[in-house]
């Protein structure tokens, strides 16, 4: 009998080491997935409609899951980035313009993290924003420089648990559960003017350009790193395999963060929303929204959140831009080089933060920034993902392992989906 129980203990601990050793890149891009954009823009979600919003992310789950394999299954057939398939498929003009969106839209992005987390940084210790910014901006400039991503990776990702008092929250607040049910199936959906630019921010925050390009590279080097492994064209018998840990590190990764974004919009709903707190201005509005739960300490718990979060998520928005710039112009690309070693690449990455750093000195409210720069990744999605959706049915380029039926079709739902928000969003402003 003790045989037994120690044989069934070993088997459910090996069972729970081999799903582990499945996550890796999906699990990475999930929780780069809520970086301070995204906190900002659930936060002003939920404080804006309440519960009436929740809808979105019930929707975004399945089709984040699907656009996010997709990106995955390009860059593990194939052995290269979203951008080196898309300049082999598509016309040269429309890659580089998509390139330069790409750019634009990560370089805004990155700059309204780091004024962010400066102005959490200011939250706590009262003085000096703009001096923190710079101080962010040089740490993470010279972690990407000189440490590989994932060595590091791991343990910023710890500082990302913070984001579960939102999840600690909604068990201690009072909530109105059948509010909640119906924000989830939309009963209630909001569709003001407002609310169709929050839509778009959700879904650009949710399901972000950065992310497929992210995912695809990291699959690539994944392939790099292991001498056995091989792009699934060259050696179809690893397929089932890859496959397989592609779909549980996906899922795993983004059901987290999808998690993440709900409890987020239901705290913000249950505390701003409903003291009247409709429109979050600044980082301290945001942060009030933890007062129920942390006290004197919603500050200080908000800043860990947003800083741990950014850290995680510039190396991803500045490292994709330099994916996509470099396999698109051929050069030597990848954070496992020292700098010296991959000029080109480095030289996007410096770029895109420095760059970046005019946000801080902008007069823009970091808060808005974020919510802005959702609303931009909203926007750039849509022709993004319908150039990954066409090399992802290529049949040239991904052979028998081009997307089937139900995944491209989620995938092609994914792109209509994000296209008729913008469409929307677009018609009532100017309505």
């Amino acid at each position: 009998m003790t045989a037994a129980k120690h044989k069934n203990g070993a088997t459910r601990r090996l069972a729970r080491v081999a799903v582990l050793n499945q996550l890796g890149p999906g699990l990475i891009t999930g929780a780069a997935d809520d970086d301070p954009s995204g906190i900002a823009t659930y936060s002003q979600a939920g404080a804006q409609s309440g519960f009436n919003l929740l809808w979105t992310m019930a929707l975004t789950f399945p089709l984040m899951v699907a656009i996010q394999m997709i990106s995955a299954l390009i860059g593990r057939v194939t052995g290269h980035g979203l951008a080196r398939n898309m300049g082999e498929v598509l016309p040269h003009g429309l890659v580089t313009g998509l390139v330069a969106l790409l750019f634009a839209a990560n370089t805004i992005n990155v700059g309204a993290d780091l004024a962010a987390m400066g102005e959490a940084a200011r939250l706590v210790a009262g003085f000096g924003q703009h001096g923190f910014t710079i101080a962010f901006a040089l740490v993470s400039l010279v972690l990407q420089l000189f440490i590989p991503y994932r060595r590091y990776a791991r343990f910023l990702t710890i500082l990302t648990l913070s984001l579960f008092a939102y999840v600690a929250l909604i068990f201690m607040i009072h909530l109105d559960w059948s509010a909640v049910g119906t924000g989830l199936i939309g009963v209630n959906a909001d569709f003001s003017e407002s609310a169709a630019t929050t839509i778009v921010a959700i879904f650009g925050t949710t399901i972000s350009p950065y992310l497929f390009f992210w995912q695809s590279a990291q699959e690539v080097e994944e392939v790099g790193q292991k001498h056995s492994a091989k792009p699934l064209l060259e050696a179809p018998r690893q397929a089932k395999q890859a496959l397989a840990r592609i779909r549980v590190d996906t899922i795993a990764g983004m059901l987290v963060s999808n998690l993440i974004a709900i409890a987020i919009m239901m705290s913000t709903a249950a505390t701003l929303h409903q003291a009247g707190k409709t429109n979050i201005q600044t980082a301290a509005d945001a942060a009030r929204a933890l007062e129920p739960l942390a006290g004197h300490f919603a500050f200080l718990l908000f800043a860990v959140g947003i800083i741990g979060t950014g850290l995680l998520a510039i190396p991803v928005l500045a490292g994709s831009a330099a994916y996509a710039v470099g396999e698109s112009r051929g050069w030597k690309i990848g954070l496992d080089n020292m700098p010296w070693q991959a000029k080109g690449f480095y030289a996007v990455i410096g770029a895109a933060i420095l760059l970046g750093l005019g946000i801080d000195y902008s007069g823009i409210d970091p808060i808005k920034a974020l919510y802005w720069s959702a609303v931009l990744n909203g926007m750039i999605a849509v022709p993004m993902m319908a150039a990954m959706m066409i090399v992802a049915g290529h049949r040239k380029k991904m052979g028998a392992f081009r997307v089937g039926p139900v995944l491209g079709g989620l995938g092609w739902l994914s792109t209509a989906m994000m296209a008729a928000a913008t469409i929307t969003m677009i018609y009532v402003s100017l309505s």
